[in-house]
């Protein structure tokens, strides 16, 4: 880029000094308190004549660049890619993210980036001037007004006030991906509430004992339970053990037991017993619900499919003769699955129009999608024909296929103002929402859906009670369509 200027930001927490107010000693003394105890360090900047910061540990470097390159079919906030000294990244405009309007933007104007590092991704944000580095007390951070600026508040971590100036401190991992403070928050009080139950359930049944009378009352009553106990084990069930496991999967992983997927847990419960003993079957962690669930993500959940998934894929794809076909793909993650799936349909409809609306709420795997490299060890495999080589040797996906995907940062669960659709894929992506939710999900799929329309969804999940729907499977592989 022409005219670049790059300023590497060290996150050490170190003491701010601060000029003394005129009024003198007192308000100098207090100033002076303030630089030991300084714990928090923030970059600042403006958005529309407002002040705002960010965390500084979330800051790599200042820089002013412009000539960002375009890239076709991204997010309108997403203004191009910015070569960071041979790392391409995306550069979101933070006044388009947040709908503040901002003049017509100058195509030789140099523009002024943050740039910002979350979970290991490194992006570029562009505001409308930089500011400085603010050192605070992490304790004056106050939480934020529902009135407060121009941005919705639970993009906000708090507000803080320094040398009588007023900052909104973003939050930027609420921002930027799907493991926000408000998931957090809603975890702890999912916790909080089975640790409710789990001792309503104690003082219950230390009444109970209480209430015997006798040692021969208490005798007959083990006896009764240990009778109970033994026909339980003969059926092969353990209920209770079975509800905490269905509390623990909501709690751990957000994953809701529902009939989409139920007679797959209980199946698995019964692996899952066997495996670990009648001592260990409830999880300790979030480690062990990962465990339980390993076998329920559909084949090449997150990696590029192999040629005998994508081959089932096709087989499943029914016949469309129309000009255009339409895809939606909820939870597309970082695309993988959205490129893998392009290349499958192109093979299927060579001569139809294909758009295919990518979908997810975290937003740096959808701001990033667009500039997925393709790994040279598939490079000679089943999607060759759908690659074409760049001047360094390696391979990318042809305009084509990159022309046909749309990817953007929405929520399924929020209005959908899609077209009607010849495609839904959504592997796994009902099993996440909460009943409410999943009911709502589905009728939309349901709207949406032409006629001869396919839906397809993960390898070890159903439709409950598909009225109304034909049920294909192959291989693994479950869909339906409309009867």
């Amino acid at each position: 880029m022409d005219n670049v200027k790059t300023q590497t930001l060290e996150p050490q927490i170190t003491a701010v000094s601060i000029a003394a107010d005129e009024s003198g000693g007192q308000e100098q003394d207090r100033e002076h308190k303030n630089q030991v105890t300084v714990d928090f360090k923030m970059v600042t900047f403006s958005l529309s004549g407002k002040d705002y910061a960010i965390d500084i540990m979330n800051v790599k470097e200042i820089a002013k660049a412009g000539n960002f390159t375009y890239v076709p079919n991204t997010l309108p906030f997403v203004v191009g890619v910015y070569n960071l000294r041979g790392e391409i990244i995306p550069v979101l405009d933070m006044r388009l993210f947040f709908n503040i309007d901002i003049p017509e933007r100058n195509g030789n104007e140099l523009e002024n980036l943050l740039i910002l590092t979350v979970d290991g991704q490194t992006f570029g944000i562009i505001v409308d001037r930089i500011d400085k580095v603010v050192g605070i007390q992490k304790s004056t951070i106050q939480p934020p007004h529902p009135l407060f600026g121009d941005i919705n508040v639970k993009y906000i971590f708090g507000v803080v006030e320094s040398n009588k100036r007023l900052y909104i401190l973003l939050d930027i991992g609420r921002i930027f991906t799907k493991n926000t403070s408000e998931n957090r928050s809603q975890q702890q009080e999912q916790e909080n509430v089975q640790a409710d139950r789990r001792q309503n359930a104690a003082v219950k049944k230390s009444a109970a004992v209480s209430d015997v009378k006798t040692a021969e009352a208490v005798a007959a009553k083990n006896e009764e339970a240990a009778v109970s106990q033994t026909q339980k084990d003969d059926s092969g069930f353990d209920e209770q053990n079975y509800n905490f496991i269905v509390e623990a999967l909501q709690r751990f992983k957000k994953f809701t037991v529902s009939g989409v997927n139920e007679s797959w847990v209980k199946h698995r419960f019964d692996e899952w017993s066997k495996e670990r003993g009648k001592d260990r079957i409830q999880f300790q962690n979030e480690t062990d619900a990962g465990e339980f669930l390993k076998t329920f993500w559909s084949q090449n959940t997150g990696t590029w499919w192999s040629k005998q998934y994508a081959d089932d894929i096709y087989k499943l794809l029914p016949d469309n003769y129309a000009k255009q076909i339409v895809i939606w793909n909820p939870g597309c993650g970082k695309g993988i699955e959205t490129y893998c799936l392009a290349c499958v349909l192109r093979k299927r409809y060579p001569d139809a129009k294909l758009r295919i609306y990518a979908q997810d709420i975290d937003l740096l795997s959808v701001s990033n999608a667009p500039l997925l490299a393709v790994p040279s060890e598939i490079s000679d495999g089943w999607m060759a024909p759908y690659l074409s080589s760049k001047a360094d040797g390696s391979s990318t996906f042809s305009q084509e296929i990159k022309d046909s995907i749309m990817f953007e940062y929405h929520d399924c669960l929020h209005t959908n103002a899609m077209p009607v659709t010849d495609i839904i894929f959504a592997r796994d992506l009902i099993s996440m929402l909460d009943i409410e939710a999943l009911k709502n999900v589905l009728s939309d799929f349901e709207e949406k859906l032409k006629g001869n329309g396919l839906i397809i969804i993960g390898d070890n999940e159903i439709i409950p009670g598909a009225e109304g729907f034909n049920e294909h499977t192959i291989g693994t592989l479950t869909a339906y369509n409309k009867q």
